[in-house]
């Protein structure tokens, strides 16, 4: 059962107590990604998660570090294009050590320019790290071909150019405009007491931020858009994108299903049919990204360079065959009992429902309980399924970005 509560400043919490455990997952939610970025300070979101370990004008880095590994707890961050989150996991008898330490890298950033200086040249090389994974690779150019020069189509990382551009004022005045009580929640998971709430109020309630939400900008899909960057590497991994689904819609149950069958996991047709039967790629697989009025579905694969007109053939085949077919009853049951298994065996872990009612509750979304999520994929028909293997597989939306020696993909699929 969820508790909610609004802080004296204005940001909202939502708890769910589980009194059987004897742990707790804390999340500080930003309504801040790459995706408010301009092109100026590119990466800023990422780069403020980064500078958020670093020191508070309380802690040094170490010091962060030391306080929460000497009571066996657990402190990361991750930035997407849409939000930022920092949590721990602690026992429940540690609450107090990860509130007070996670509200005073947020409200306290030493920011300070040499451990900037210092963490641009961690990022670039995290950068580099990149250009070098031709897996990562290909899926920024995949964003790029869906969204084109806009934030949604760069990278989260930021380039060397904007990184350089970033100052401690621009960092400090940014954070001032984007990490405001309006745009921030926090998301609790686990064990707690009737005390919890006054400990939040204590660490979060009293600070003042300003209660405005920061501009989204719009992100336009662009159909047919396609991308090669030529690297001299021993295989070419290859993202075919088609327009997807926003984070609202409720057909994501029916296109889980739908995926379950077609390219999620190794029991799936395009794992099955295409490396298990033929041994022409190491991965392959399907899914999909939902954002705020937008969403893409990616196809992804890697294989040799040899192998490529193959792989794409049998991809499209298996496209056409989906398209046509749809899928059987009993493809749809086993799809669900698959899915239900997995939603349950990951509700098991108080990150997950940590991560789960925080990313909701910030996008606006329905939190729902372990019993309305497993309704909604019961719910799920071959109606509803083939109504968004129609939406999904749209020829007319796809993008191709390649990503090793290959310099062309135009007319690589044979669509239907």
């Amino acid at each position: 059962m969820y508790q909610y509560k609004t802080l004296s400043n204005g940001i909202k919490v939502v708890a769910e107590k589980i009194d059987y455990l004897k742990s707790i997952s804390i999340g500080v939610w930003v309504g801040n990604g790459s995706r408010y970025e301009n092109k100026e300070v590119n990466g800023i979101s990422h780069f403020i998660e980064h500078m958020l370990f670093k020191g508070t004008k309380n802690r040094s880095a170490a010091q962060i570090a030391h306080e929460i590994d000497s009571v066996g707890g657990q402190l990361d961050a991750f930035t997407s294009r849409e939000y930022t989150c920092f949590y721990t996991k602690t026992l429940d008898s540690h609450i107090p050590i990860a509130l007070e330490i996670l509200s005073d890298m947020l409200y306290n950033p030493s920011l300070s320019p040499d451990d900037m200086a210092l963490e641009r040249q961690v990022i670039k090389e995290e950068i580099r790290m990149y250009e070098d994974s031709p897996e990562d690779l290909v899926y920024d150019l995949s964003s790029y071909a869906a969204w084109g020069d806009t934030p949604m189509g760069r990278t989260i990382l930021g380039t060397y150019e904007s990184l350089d551009s970033i100052t401690p004022d621009i960092m400090r005045n940014y954070m001032n405009n984007h990490y405001t009580s309006a745009n921030t929640i926090i998301s609790v998971s686990g064990n707690f007491d009737d005390t919890f709430f006054e400990l939040l109020e204590k660490y979060f309630g009293t600070k003042k931020m300003l209660d405005t939400k920061p501009y989204l900008p719009d992100a336009p899909y662009i159909s047919k858009n396609n991308i090669v960057k030529e690297k001299d590497i021993e295989q070419v991994q290859l993202v075919a994108t088609f327009k997807g689904i926003d984070v609202m819609d409720e057909s994501v149950y029916s296109l889980l299903v739908f995926n379950n069958v077609f390219g999620s996991g190794m029991s799936s047709r395009l794992f099955q049919n295409i490396r298990e039967q033929r041994g022409l790629v190491y991965s392959i697989s399907a899914g999909h990204s939902a954002y705020i009025n937008t969403g893409v579905f990616d196809i992804s694969a890697g294989m040799s360079p040899e192998s490529l007109g193959e792989v794409a053939h049998l991809i499209s085949k298996e496209i056409n065959t989906i398209k046509r077919n749809k899928l059987t009853s009993a493809e749809i049951t086993k799809a669900k009992e698959q899915l239900k298994g997995n939603y349950i065996l990951s509700s098991e872990s108080t990150g997950a429902r940590m991560q789960g009612a925080g990313r909701s509750l910030l996008l606006n979304k329905p939190i729902y309980t372990q019993e309305e999520a497993l309704k909604k994929i019961d719910a799920v028909n071959a109606d509803s399924v083939a109504e968004i293997i129609d939406r999904v597989l749209d020829s007319s939306t796809m993008c191709i970005s390649a990503v090793g020696p290959v310099n062309n993909v135009e007319n690589l699929f044979e669509l239907d």
